[in-house]
């Protein structure tokens, strides 16, 4: 049995009735269920349709996404998350880069490392050689003038450990962004990368080993065996290349809001939606939703 899922973003709710009725009827689905109204909505299904790569991009161009996922096992008991440009709207680094006069040069890395084009190790040591020099009390003014929370966040974390769930920030990014981060949304750790600082000033390197792609699937590892749970159980969402193998590896690897080479390769994909999306992909109401 699986679960049809027809989501848009709260604030600029979209979904009609008429198009959730119109598309249960061409699938054949069951009775439909109102998670939130003009929101989101959902109906059973025996299989997975055919045409359901068609439709999707269909209603791509209407501001919705329409996901297709097992009924068993849709509640997740652990969360791992990527930060930048996931849990915040922004790539911490790119802001800092922009602060010192190298944003334009480490913007275009980063884009080429989280679309897939260029490995990140490499391209994490190369924008962070360019901030060297940089006053680390830079990090305080982007954090608090630059840096903004992707809706939904403390929403998604509250209602899921409200239900005896577990979350983690894993993040390519660095500790000195993802600890107030992870503090403020409510996760109950991190894991990142960190900057060698000597006095008070940036050296341009990283102290090893780097936090990436293969660290988030040890950490996915690490802490399902830690807490008794099993792949089948773990929500993962990111938008980068570099989260790719826990995307894969979790029993729901959401490519949020992703970079086109992620989205291509991501098992569920979310581009209209906020961070509740996850709840309501999960079948949490917006009733049951704890804020």
């Amino acid at each position: 049995m699986y679960i049809a899922s027809i989501l848009t973003s709260p604030e600029t709710p979209v979904l009609e009735p008429a198009l959730v009725t119109s598309l249960r009827d061409a699938w054949g689905g069951g009775d439909a269920i109102w998670l939130m109204p003009d929101v989101a909505a959902e109906f059973a299904l025996d299989r997975v349709p055919d045409n359901l790569e068609t439709v999707w991009a269909d209603l791509q161009a209407l501001n919705l996404d329409v996901l297709v996922h097992p009924v068993v096992g849709r509640r997740k008991r652990l969360l791992l998350a990527d930060m930048d440009s996931t849990m915040i709207q922004q790539e911490c680094i790119d802001e800092l880069a922009d602060v010192a006069g190298v944003g334009a040069q480490v913007a275009d890395i980063t884009a080429r490392a989280m679309n897939g084009e260029i490995a990140f190790e490499g391209a994490l040591r190369e924008r962070v050689g360019l901030l060297k020099g940089l006053n680390s009390s830079v990090i305080d003014t982007v954090l608090s003038e630059r840096i903004t929370y992707t809706p939904g966040g403390k929403t998604l974390l509250s209602t899921m450990k409200a239900h005896g769930g577990y979350a983690a920030l894993v993040s390519g990014g660095f500790t000195a962004f993802t600890a107030p981060v992870a503090t403020h949304i409510g996760f109950d750790e991190h894991r990142s990368n960190q900057f060698v600082i000597t006095g008070e000033t940036l050296t341009g390197d990283v102290h090893p080993p780097i936090f990436g792609k293969e660290a988030k699937v040890e950490a996915l590892d690490e802490l399902t065996a830690k807490l008794g749970l099993s792949d089948k159980e773990v929500l993962a969402v990111g938008d980068g290349a570099n989260d790719l193998g826990m995307l894969a590896r979790a029993g729901m690897g959401v490519a949020l809001h992703a970079k086109p080479s992620v989205q291509a390769q991501a098992g569920f994909r979310v581009n209209h939606g906020d961070l509740t999306a996850l709840l309501f992909l999960q079948g949490y109401s917006a009733e049951e939703f704890v804020t």
